[in-house]
């Protein structure tokens, strides 16, 4: 086997979940119950892990173009800490997809065929901006300082962002290049108006969603460029946790402004990879803490919203 066979493999196996969860998970009309999306996001999350298995095949039988030289152990160690920091990212992606959603007033059996097609285009333009950043990293000395002061300057905008006025914002944006209508027309994206040709909220939500994932990108991809450079792990961490979105957002769907505190292990993430980038040049932050800390500012969140449920679950009680 050739260095192509680790790619080949990854792509019909992104390829196939992704055709499992929209023909068999998913049929046409059919809505996500909470129950269903918590398997379908154990499911997801599994294959996820699943995938470094593969990893540790692919880099100890040498079928990867390893360039940065990296024993089968510490890929898979890499994998998993990139894996965690695309899918804790993508947890501040979720709050913005409701408020898309509920802006333009998508009823909820159109949402998953949004976020998959979503989904699709988010995997095609990541691949795009990853090269760019791999490349920018490789030829140009001190990059890492500047993707790591980048992110430090997102994670602390993050707290003042208003994420409803953001996305009130890209609606007004695409108005200037689409003939949009509020009008929901069945599944369709284009419908007629007053003998016109125009673009349903459909579409508008779609694009939208794709524009928003494009400015994520500017934060996720640094972020994954700080665990490591190697273009198969930084491709198959994004892609495993891109597809996993879908199902985390229906299960957390009801529940996002009760999980409101897990902006803050995104928060402390974000600063922690900006840190680790500037300080590359200087020394090396070991991959095992990385992966702890990541752990840990997620398990916290989880834990603090949780507390935070019960506190107004009690208050509704009395």
């Amino acid at each position: 086997m050739d260095n192509t066979t680790p790619w080949i493999i990854l792509i019909v196996y992104a390829i196939a979940l992704l055709f499992f969860d929209f023909f068999v998970l998913h049929k046409k009309g059919e809505q996500s119950s909470t129950k269903k999306a918590v398997y379908e996001t154990i499911f997801f999350i599994s294959n996820g892990l699943l995938f470094s298995i593969l990893i540790y095949w692919f880099y100890s039988a040498q079928l990867v173009d390893n360039s940065t030289n990296l024993t089968p152990s510490k890929a898979v160690l890499n994998y998993l800490t990139g894996y965690m920091v695309e899918l804790s990212l993508s947890v501040d992606n979720l709050f913005v997809i409701a408020a898309i959603f509920a802006s333009f007033k998508i009823p909820l059996k159109s949402q998953h065929r949004l976020l998959f097609l979503g989904i699709l285009g988010a995997i095609v333009f990541r691949a795009i901006l990853i090269n760019l950043g791999l490349v920018l990293m490789n030829k140009i000395h001190g990059m890492s300082i500047v993707f790591g002061l980048f992110l430090l300057f997102t994670a602390i905008k993050m707290l003042k962002n208003d994420v409803e006025h953001k996305e009130k914002e890209q609606g007004k944006g695409l108005s200037k290049f689409f003939r949009l209508t509020k009008i929901i027309d069945g599944e369709k994206f284009t419908t007629v108006v007053d003998g016109k040709k125009v673009f349903t909220a459909l579409f508008g939500a779609l694009i939208t969603i794709e524009f928003t994932d494009l400015l994520f990108a500017l934060d996720s991809i640094p972020a994954i460029l700080s665990i490591t450079t190697d273009p198969f792990i930084v491709y198959s961490s994004n892609i495993f946790a891109i597809m996993g979105l879908r199902s985390l957002y229906f299960f957390l769907s009801n529940m996002l402004e009760k999980f409101a505190y897990l902006k803050y292990s995104v928060f402390s993430i974000l600063l922690f990879v900006s840190i680790k980038l500037i300080s590359s040049q200087f020394f090396e932050i070991p991959e095992w803490f990385s992966l702890s800390f990541i752990g840990l500012s997620l398990g916290v969140g989880i834990y603090i919203s949780t507390l935070n449920i019960k506190n107004l679950d009690s208050k509704k009680d009395i």
